[in-house]
């Protein structure tokens, strides 16, 4: 087995700790809370049954994997091994611009709407609203640039404001349910449906999906081997209830139909404050400036390992240069590689921002779903790769296995599998299903745009990967020929 070369200059500073923050700080998505809590009641029943049916496998096959496998770079190693280069870097592409995709056409927007009613007015589309949704970008990138012995602080930071946003407001609803009653879960409608399904499946998934991700930082973590199962264990289940019990109490306080994607956590949390009387306003802005630097330092957790993943396919001869896989000699980061996903966020944001010349909840629906379309394609080789590995190396050792050995984890993996091709399906062409099974499906009201202009931007934007991914890695390979053939011939006389 050839895994690629080991990166100088890292130190070792992850402990078991820091990689169950970082995995809670990637994957707890303040962004889709208000989208999932959206689909009313039913919300809450399919995040039951995804829970047992695509997370504990997929918590179950990616510990086993991460521990065996614990290489710099994760994911990417782990189909290079198993499916080859052209694989691995085609499949980092997806994962990796999910995230500056991500960045700057969801998690900016729905930072600068909570800054813009809670904190400070910026408008739509003015000088203010373009210099916040810019120093939010930035910030999050240099987050990433530091070093990671200092920068696991600032996602331990991230993940101990979500989980403490999270609570609080979790506890308020409860309180305001007490003394107001819990009107809204009585219209909520738990009964599941088919148009509901296929609505929630694609978010929830993006949701559930990433806590491999502090894989990509292997050769960082102290004990990989012993602390990557546990990590994934606890964060996952915290995940769950970070998903479960906000959504729950965002029904019990909204009337039905009041809560959108794009303000769907404060819309509610102004709502529920109202029971602290005056101190409602201070109580807001607070949790607003909390919720901003969640997403901020969500941002930043996602940037350090999908930067890390991207730049050892640069590194290993898969990405245009190997210059842009160059870990700096002091910081121990991918300094290039970071900057080019902040101007890749950067363009992006300009982008969506005249998607919908300015309607902020149709242009975070559609980038919402372009970055879950990206990142679920991704997971259309990892999640293969896994199996690849348990079945041709079963030489490495294995400090944690699934229960019932190969039959248990191929059977995790095949359930795992159906609900991602499934997801993907649906973010890439939502309504076709809906058709299929003559299920009514109104595409701008679901949307706020047409057909046309949701496929231009969704496929386009898969268009355009493939054909960057494609040429980064045949540009790196003509680069590479000449020195190859000329090591096998030797020097000409």
């Amino acid at each position: 087995m050839s895994v690629p070369a080991p990166v100088p200059h890292l130190k070792r500073s992850l402990r078991r700790f820091d990689i169950m923050a970082m995995g809670v700080a990637a994957v707890i998505s303040f962004d889709v809370i208000g989208q999932i809590a959206a689909g009313g009641g039913q919300a809450v029943t399919w995040i039951a049954v995804l829970a047992v049916t695509f997370l504990l496998p997929y918590a179950l096959v990616f510990a086993e994997t991460g521990a065996a496998f614990p290489q710099e770079g994760g994911p990417y190693v782990w189909v290079e091994v198993a499916f080859g280069r052209p694989a691995a870097v085609l499949t980092t592409m997806f994962y990796w611009v999910t995230n500056p995709v991500w960045l700057g056409g969801s998690l900016v927007f729905v930072a600068a709407a909570a800054w813009d009613g809670f904190v400070l007015r910026l408008g739509s589309g003015t000088v203010a609203d373009y210099a916040f949704k810019l120093a939010f970008i930035w910030a999050a990138i240099l987050t990433a640039v530091v070093s990671l012995r200092r920068g696991k602080w600032i996602t331990t930071a991230g993940a101990g404001a979500k989980v403490l946003a999270l609570s609080f407001f979790t506890g308020t609803a409860v309180a305001y349910g007490i003394q107001h009653g819990f009107r809204g879960l009585q219209g909520a409608g738990f009964s599941p449906t088919g148009v509901g399904f296929l609505a929630l499946v694609p978010v929830l998934l993006f949701a559930f999906v990433g806590f491999e991700a502090p894989n990509a930082a292997g050769d960082e973590m102290l004990a990989p081997q012993r602390d990557v199962p546990v990590a994934i264990g606890v964060s996952g289940t915290i995940a769950t209830c970070c998903y479960l019990l906000p959504v729950l109490a965002i029904l019990s306080a909204a009337p039905p139909g009041r809560v959108t994607g794009v303000g769907g956590f404060m819309d509610a949390a102004r709502l529920v404050f109202g029971i602290y009387g005056d101190g409602r306003e201070p109580v807001l802005t607070f949790v607003a400036v909390l919720f901003v630097v969640a997403l901020l330092t969500q941002g930043s957790a996602w940037m350090i390992v999908a930067d890390r993943m991207q730049a050892m396919a640069a590194a290993d001869g898969g990405f245009f240069s190997r210059g842009l896989g160059a870990f700096h000699p002091r910081l121990g980061t991918p300094v290039r590689m970071n900057l080019l996903s902040g101007v890749t966020a950067t363009v992006f944001m300009a982008a969506a921002m005249n998607l919908a010349k300015g309607d902020a909840s149709a242009v975070f629906g559609v980038v919402l779903t372009v970055a879950i379309t990206t990142l679920l394609l991704s997971y259309l080789a990892v999640v293969p790769s896994l199996l690849a590995l348990r079945l041709r190396h079963r030489e490495v050792p294995r400090p944690y296995q699934v229960p019932f050995g190969t039959r248990g984890f191929t059977v995790a993996t095949l359930l795992v599998y159906c609900w991602i091709v499934l997801g993907s399906w649906v973010a890439l062409f939502p309504g076709t299903l809906e058709r299929l099974f003559g299920l009514p499906y109104d595409f701008r009201a679901v949307w706020g745009v047409s057909r046309l202009s949701f496929e231009a931007f969704t496929l386009g934007t898969v268009a355009l990967l493939l054909a960057v991914a494609a040429a980064g890695y045949l540009t790196q390979r003509r680069r590479t020929r000449p020195r190859n053939e000329e090591r096998a011939t030797g020097p000409a006389r």
